[in-house]
């Protein structure tokens, strides 16, 4: 496969972070880019601040204010994306905004009353207990968090792929074997599909080159050079066998 040139570098987190500054952008792309990456990174910084030993009401309400506020004070002004991995950059900030922002976030209930991301309190807390189990540190935790919501979004495009594809009942029958939790009897799964031994043996390997495809792009996204790349790569496995 291929590597990605610079220019695959230029549509990036950090393509996000220039959008957000206050100076460079309209308020509503400043708005697009803060929903974003809510969504890609919320969920791994509320882990982070609840394992600081936050209650999950104080947890839940500081991530929604850390990225209101970033935004509304232009946060990411400083950001330089030739520092390198934006997941370091943003826990940082993270780190910064619970050192000097506790006081002033809390005379704004959730990100100045703006919800951007709702989860469900049971699910959050029963998601939590189960990742702390497994982490000994926040950095740890955050760290773990990021790369299973990295390799989620991957596995969530490539069942949308398929879906388009008409091939959903084929994903379905072969995800185990990109993550290797549950590799599928390939006999089995040949008579399910009314496919050939040899057609699955195919199947299965299009199905992994495209999902390491999408894993490598999820990634490339988070930095802004090609050794960054392969350094994230390389830590985002380090952590998966480390559950």
């Amino acid at each position: 496969m291929k590597n990605p040139g610079p220019r695959q570098f230029m549509t990036t987190h950090w393509s996000l972070v220039d959008a957000a500054k206050a100076d460079e952008a309209s308020q509503t792309r400043a708005r697009e880019a803060l929903e974003e990456l809510c969504r890609a990174y919320w969920y791994p910084l509320y882990a982070f601040v609840r394992s600081r030993g936050y209650s999950a009401v104080d947890a839940e309400d500081l991530t929604q204010a850390f990225f209101a506020r970033i935004i509304d004070t232009s946060g990411f002004a400083s950001a330089d994306r030739e520092r390198g991995r934006f997941r370091s950059y943003l826990l940082g900030a993270m780190k910064h905004f619970l050192a000097n922002e506790w006081h002033r976030a809390q005379t704004q209930k959730r990100g100045g009353q703006v919800q951007f991301i709702e989860w469900d309190a049971f699910d959050l807390e029963t998601r939590y207990a189960e990742a702390s189990e497994q982490s000994d540190s926040p950095e740890d935790l955050f760290d773990r968090e990021w790369a299973l919501e990295t390799i989620t979004g991957a596995l969530r495009t490539l069942r949308e792929e398929m879906a388009r594809a008409g091939k959903s009942e084929q994903f379905d029958a072969l995800k185990g074997s990109l993550t290797g939790e549950d590799d599928p009897a390939r006999a089995e799964i040949a008579e399910r599909l009314d496919m050939s031994a040899g057609a699955v043996k195919v199947a299965v390997h299009r199905l992994r080159q495209r999902y390491r495809k999408l894993l490598r792009d999820a990634i490339a996204e988070t930095v802004s050079n090609e050794a960054d790349l392969d350094d994230e790569i390389r830590h985002l496995v380090e952590v998966l066998r480390r559950q």
